[in-house]
């Protein structure tokens, strides 16, 4: 089958995804509105919104609600091993990480947190929420919860201190207390971004994020972390690794 073969629809979108691949159209540029590119392409709205719809399940756009369309950056691949390494992971393909600490407290286990981190509801837990940023974009929000009966003095003034130097949970966990962070389970979901989130993110209120709720473990085996991480859905690939 020739181009002029396919369906219409499938022609608009080759052509505006060759306008993108040729830099017509940059990374966070905003298309014309519909009723111009439908006139461009000589096609009803319809049509043109096939040929949009394609493109959005390939990522090669974004569409904002009330706003418009935009091109969307290609998805930074995050790679989900045994060992939870994020920071290597972004650095192995050529981009600057950091992270700054929205909130270090200690609370009371409530279900859920001793759930994953398999300790009694009301026990002691530090908190740790962190916004993480990828070529000083914002990409996640984490919250790290920790058992304090095994970390009594996480939150002291000194070992923030610390976790803020080194950027890095798994860095921060070995080089303090000794011990290796290794992923137990991951579970990943999908959900729209809440308002106070949504902020954080620089995203718009429709916009998809992934959640993922991670138990993490040392070398002997004791669970040492349980983390809820929001990432960014239109810029942020889970791979699963064996």
């Amino acid at each position: 089958m020739s181009a002029s073969d396919s369906p219409i629809y499938i022609q608009i979108s080759d052509q505006l995804r060759n306008s993108i691949q040729a830099g017509r159209y940059q990374v966070g540029d905003k298309l014309p509105p519909e009723s111009e590119l439908a006139q461009q392409f000589g096609v009803n709205r319809h049509t043109l919104r096939q040929a949009i719809a394609l493109l959005r399940q390939e990522g090669a756009l974004r569409v904002d609600r009330g706003k418009g369309t935009f091109v969307a950056a290609a998805p930074i691949r995050y790679a989900i091993g045994k060992r939870v390494r994020y920071n290597q992971s972004m650095r192995s393909q050529g981009y600057a990480t950091r992270s700054e600490i929205v909130r270090a407290v200690q609370l009371p286990a409530n279900d859920i947190v001793s759930n994953g981190l398999a300790i009694e509801i009301n026990a002691p837990i530090a908190l740790i929420e962190r916004v993480s940023f990828i070529d000083e974009v914002p990409v996640s929000i984490s919250a790290s919860h920790f058992p304090l009966a095994l970390f009594p003095d996480l939150l002291s003034a000194e070992s923030t201190a610390q976790l803020r130097s080194i950027g890095s949970i798994s860095a921060w966990l070995r080089d303090r207390y000794d011990v290796d962070h290794i992923r137990r389970q991951t579970v990943v979901s999908a959900r729209i971004v809440r308002a106070q989130d949504a902020k954080l993110l620089a995203l718009s209120l429709n916009q998809p994020i992934l959640l993922a709720e991670s138990v993490n473990e040392d070398q002997k085996g004791r669970i040492i972390e349980y983390g809820v991480t929001k990432f960014r859905g239109d810029r942020m690939e889970m791979v699963f690794e064996n």
